[in-house]
């Protein structure tokens, strides 16, 4: 998106054409967190065996397999 090599344009013209800040461009990203990766994994794995469910349903499997409440998100 961004050249930084451009031969006309600034990195500053380059950012303000798409309406990015430069410190978005000069920005490095941070991993994911285990817990996360983790979060993910399950929720893939509980959506591939439940593709023919409805999404209430979905919703609430998901929740017993992370250990949280479908109602609220809270912990129980």
């Amino acid at each position: 998106m961004i050249d930084p090599d451009h031969e006309r344009l600034s990195i500053r013209r380059q950012c303000e054409l798409v309406s990015i800040s430069r410190a978005s461009f000069y920005r490095q990203p941070a991993g994911e967190t285990p817990e996360n990766l983790e979060l993910m994994r399950v929720i893939d794995e509980a959506f591939m065996e439940a593709l023919d469910m409805a999404p209430g349903r979905w919703r609430g499997i998901c929740a017993v397999k992370v250990g949280v409440s479908a109602a609220n998100g809270s912990g129980g």
